[in-house]
């Protein structure tokens, strides 16, 4: 486990609410992100609009490579649904975008779905 090694990882979760059965199942096992050191926080939907969040999903690697999650239509992962990217600018977006939802989201233990 990256955690074990002192990796810190941060899981944000911007969802819409009222949330999917989905986001609700998620939200119920994320106990096991938090057995395994992981912090995770939750940010509705709403409170996004003056943030310039990239469009899809994205994990950042130790804020030198991005990866960015491309589903269809249906919430499947796409025929090239991995796309990652070591371009300055493409993870600078992310990181600044992923600190300022990071800092208005709730952490997971306050957070109550609706």
């Amino acid at each position: 486990m990256a955690t074990a090694r002192g990796v810190v990882v941060r899981r944000l979760r911007i969802v819409s609410e009222p949330i999917s059965d989905y986001v609700r199942y998620e939200c119920d096992r994320t106990f096991t992100n938090i057995a395994a050191g992981e912090l995770v926080r939750w940010l509705p939907r709403r409170q996004t609009t003056d943030l310039a969040v990239p469009g899809t999903d994205f994990w950042l690697f130790d804020g030198g490579q991005a990866l960015f999650h491309h589903f269809t239509g249906n919430g499947q992962f796409d025929q090239d649904g991995r796309e990652y990217t070591d371009e300055p600018e493409r993870v600078k977006l992310c990181a600044v975008a992923f600190e300022a939802a990071w800092q208005r989201a709730v952490p997971h233990e306050e957070y109550r779905p609706r």
